[in-house]
C-alpha cells in the first residue's frame, strides 16, 4: 500500500494505540490487546504500521509471560516485514497467535469504513 495510506490511517491507529497503553495503566490487558489487534486490522497494509502493532503485540507477550503470543509474534513480525509490501496479508485478520496467520476474517464495519477512507 502507499505511503498516502500510510499517512491517512495514522490518526486512526494512533487512537488504538493511545487506547492500548491507557487500557494497561488500568490493569486491563485483555483490552489493551483488543486495541492492539484493532491496530493491526487497520495497519496491516503498510509495512510500518503492521509491523509495530505486531511488536507491541511481542511486548504485550512478555509483559504477561505469554510464551505461545511471544513466539507467535515472532513468527508475524518476521511476516510483516517480508509480506505486506508484496500484499500477502490476509483482510480482517487480528493479529493475534489464536489467529492463523493466513486466515482472512471479516471486517468490522467501523473498520472497513476506516480503512476505505484511508485508501481514497
Amino acid at each position: 500500500m502507499s505511503a498516502r495510506y500510510q499517512q491517512k490511517i495514522r490518526f486512526v491507529l494512533l487512537k488504538e494505540f493511545i487506547l492500548a497503553k491507557k487500557a494497561r495503566g488500568a490493569g486491563h490487558y485483555q483490552q489493551e490487546f483488543s486495541h492492539l489487534e484493532n491496530a493491526h486490522v487497520l495497519g496491516q497494509h503498510s509495512t510500518y504500521w503492521h509491523s509495530k502493532a505486531h511488536c507491541l503485540m511481542l511486548l504485550w507477550a512478555v509483559r504477561r509471560s505469554a510464551k505461545k503470543e511471544f513466539a507467535g509474534q515472532l513468527l508475524r513480525i518476521f511476516g510483516a516485514l517480508t509480506k505486506t509490501a508484496i500484499g500477502l496479508v490476509p483482510a480482517g485478520n487480528t493479529g493475534g497467535s489464536n489467529i492463523s496467520p493466513f486466515k482472512s476474517l471479516p471486517l468490522s464495519t467501523q473498520h472497513a469504513k476506516a480503512i476505505a477512507r484511508a485508501q481514497s
